[in-house]
């Protein structure tokens, strides 16, 4: 053999044998991501993303502090974590980026599950209702579509709840009308007996102490709002649905939802 390739072939033993005799750690693969829940409790501040321009969920009271529903669950579930609560405003666009880029630990922003949703981060168990229904005084009785039969409905036309009302009750009287607004004045001045809206125009509608107050007769269609967060916490998203299932049994959201919506909960919630 010559003493070149001698040579070489020392030199590859040698490697080997560094390699082998490298500490464990060298080799081991980068440490997973901190828990969420522990870097929380660590920080003893918990952050969250609310609504500022969307009431009753969220907004700026007269007194310029934040103010609703979205508003009071961050408080609970930052006493329920024993930390103090950071509130951070933003939008609809912006919510879910805010967490996924660790700006915020939580989205309690009126936020929707959908399946598009669900591939970027994970839901709670639902905290809030959200959804379009039949609403109108406590003197008038209807409890499903079969009811509607000789009453008059106003309802926002090319809404959702329009739509489906239309489908789901063929015999009532539907008075459409171009906006929001024109349909809350047709209710509040008596041209319609009932109101197809989401609860939160049932709640701006009761927020005016009006003569007419509506309640809730049926849900046309329901979609509750959930907490946000990361992908990958389950120790977080324990924690969180432990809270509300506390705060359903105890009757802090029954409270908040009367206090914000004016309305019980939903028994789907």
């Amino acid at each position: 053999m010559n003493n070149t390739l001698f040579r070489a072939r020392r030199s590859g033993l040698a490697a080997l044998a560094a390699l082998v005799a490298a500490p464990l750690f060298a080799l081991a693969p980068l440490a997973a991501h901190a828990d969420a829940l522990d870097t929380i409790t660590k920080s003893g501040t918990l952050r969250v993303a609310v609504p500022e321009d969307y009431p009753p969920f969220g907004a700026v009271g007269a007194d310029m502090k934040p103010q609703g529903y979205d508003i009071d669950m961050a408080a609970l579930l930052a006493k329920s974590m024993g930390v103090k609560l950071e509130l951070v405003p933003v939008n609809s666009a912006n919510r879910i980026p805010y967490l996924t880029t660790n700006k915020v630990d939580l989205v309690i922003s009126s936020l929707g599950k959908t399946p598009e949703r669900e591939k970027v981060v994970d839901f709670s168990t639902a905290y809030a209702p959200y959804f379009q229904g039949v609403f109108g005084p406590a003197d008038i009785k209807v409890s499903g579509p079969a009811d509607l039969t000789g009453k008059t409905v106003g309802a926002t036309r090319g809404a959702l709840e329009e739509i489906a009302l239309t489908q789901m009750a063929p015999n009532a009287t539907i008075k459409r009308f171009e906006d929001n607004n024109a349909t809350i004045s047709a209710f509040l001045s008596g041209q319609v007996q009932l109101i197809a809206a989401g609860n939160i125009v049932a709640a701006a509608i009761l927020a005016k102490n009006p003569p007419r107050r509506p309640e809730a007769k049926f849900v046309i269609k329901d979609s509750p709002c959930f907490v946000g967060m990361n992908k990958n916490e389950p120790r977080l998203v324990a924690k969180v649905d432990a809270a509300i299932a506390q705060s359903k049994k105890d009757g802090t959201l029954e409270a908040m939802s009367k206090k914000w919506f004016g309305q019980p909960l939903p028994a789907s919630l």
